[in-house]
């Protein structure tokens, strides 16, 4: 069996975010894939197989299956249309935990159809002063993650997560964010999920179905350029409709990888 490393949310090698893409003739037992996704150490492995006219398609971190991935869902479509499964302006549909994804390849990039994870607004607590230990702006919560909103961009690049305090949140994880200072895009984010094994998330996909309706809300735009401030770094775009968030962005294989067990 042969497993993909794709870089998504990027059109260069070594930065985005890295995911595993495995593909299967049929479901697999899932404490093989759990030990799979281990094995390749990522933020998330994507596993699927064909169903029909569409495919089965879950996503593991090292020690957790979660409900909704981007950047790995981008990853997968990306192989599928490398090995030419998929054409150019075709869609192809995924079945996964979050219900039917869509995905298509436009030009030389993927366009995500997800559903919004809107966040409402919290009250700014004790326990979310503290792992912020900055001026919070602003939060929120959805039913995955805290929100909170920072006073600029650079209070965003210098945050310093407690992922002791992150993790006893409850949540899946913490999205920082605020306005960009870059005329380029229109906001910044960064993205911790110790909880899920993911101490910070290089690019994230799923917190872009909160943050496209957030930031939509505030600068009163249905489509936003939007950067993630992680070490490694990426770019997509999100395009929010009456419900859908479309994401946007490239992808490139990096590795080619023979399993043996």
């Amino acid at each position: 069996m042969t497993l993909y490393q794709v870089d998504s949310f990027t059109s260069k090698p070594f930065s985005g975010n890295p995911a595993g893409v495995c593909l299967l003739e049929g479901p697999a037992d899932e404490h093989w894939m759990q030990n799979v996704a281990l094995e390749m150490a990522l933020s998330e492995t994507a596993f699927l197989y064909p169903t029909g006219d569409s495919y089965n398609l879950r996503w593991f971190t090292p020690v957790a299956e979660v409900d909704l991935c981007g950047h790995a869902t981008l990853a997968a479509a990306h192989i599928l249309h490398e090995l030419g499964t998929v054409d150019r302006g075709q869609s192809v549909s995924f079945e996964t935990a979050s219900g039917i994804l869509n995905a298509e390849i436009v030009k030389d990039r993927i366009v995500l159809d997800f559903p919004p994870v809107p966040a409402t607004d919290v009250t700014v607590s004790d326990e979310l002063q503290r792992v912020a230990q900055t001026t919070i702006i602003n939060a929120a919560r959805n039913r995955l993650d805290y929100l909170i909103e920072l006073g600029t961009q650079s209070d965003v690049e210098v945050f310093r997560a407690d992922l002791n305090a992150i993790r006893g949140l409850g949540t899946r994880g913490l999205i920082v964010t605020a306005e960009s200072s870059n005329p380029d895009y229109d906001f910044v984010s960064r993205y911790f999920a110790p909880a899920v094994g993911v101490d910070e998330d290089p690019v994230t996909g799923s917190t872009h179905c909160c943050l496209g309706p957030y930031w939509t809300s505030r600068l009163g735009k249905s489509t936003l350029h939007a950067a993630q401030l992680s070490r490694r770094g990426g770019q997509m775009t999100v395009h929010v409709t009456g419900s859908r968030v479309l994401l946007s962005g490239s992808a490139v294989t990096v590795m080619r990888l023979d399993l043996l067990e």
